[in-house]
């Protein structure tokens, strides 16, 4: 099914397979399931991406060699996790998600939530707070990464885009940010999301197919 800013049914018409893999935390299967996510938040998510590509692999389901990753907001934080934290994948797409979760921490709307799965402040644990953090290996990133935001985005605020597109720049990782005007965590009108689906069809496009793609003018 389409989803989001994800040209999927493209994609499929392609010869792709999505995974959708339901990492640890999300909701609905219980608090153990929830649970797992506390102090090992990116850490857990990203081996159940990871798994479940290999799992794949092994099965001779897919090329392993044009694998690429892509989430928006919980999801945008584990793609931006395993930017830096794996080479696996040919091109990631990361959609509102936190890059530190210290600056994720001072400007947010909802503190309690980091202190809820981390079980503290910046202040009174950093550890976990760089382990858990992708920038806390930026100097490993070589995935060439799209990064999408929304400009007013209180829940995932802009700073988190700006950071790791610095971190990827001076790495001399392949990069492009692109700031959408107006908008907050989410991409809710149809001229803007139908942008951000073609920022997604053209990057992959390009990193995965090989395949160099013009967006038509308006």
């Amino acid at each position: 099914t389409p989803s989001y800013v994800y040209p999927m049914v493209q994609w499929l018409n392609k010869g792709a397979l999505i995974l959708r893999p339901n990492y640890r935390g999300s909701a609905g299967y219980g608090e153990a399931f929830r649970s797992l996510n506390v102090k090992n938040l990116g850490v857990g998510d990203a081996w159940d991406v990871l798994s479940g590509v290999a799992a794949l692999e092994d099965k001779g389901i897919i090329n392993g060699n044009k694998v690429g990753a892509m989430g928006w907001s919980q999801g945008g934080y584990i793609s931006a996790f395993l930017t830096t934290n794996s080479t696996k994948f040919k091109a990631i797409s990361v959609g509102a998600g936190i890059s530190n979760w210290m600056t994720y921490y001072v400007n947010t709307d909802i503190h309690p939530f980091t202190r809820q799965y981390l079980k503290g402040t910046p202040w009174s644990d950093k550890e976990i707070y760089e382990k858990t953090s992708p920038m806390t290996n930026i100097n490993n990133a070589s995935t060439p990464t799209l990064i999408q935001h929304g400009e007013f985005d209180k829940r995932v605020p802009v700073a988190n885009a700006f950071e790791l597109f610095q971190g990827l720049q001076d790495k001399g990782v392949e990069t492009e940010l692109i700031i959408y005007k107006g908008f907050g965590h989410g991409i809710n009108k149809p001229k803007e999301r139908l942008a951000a689906t073609w920022h997604n069809w053209k990057w992959f496009g390009k990193y995965i197919w090989g395949e160099e793609i013009e967006i038509p003018e308006e």
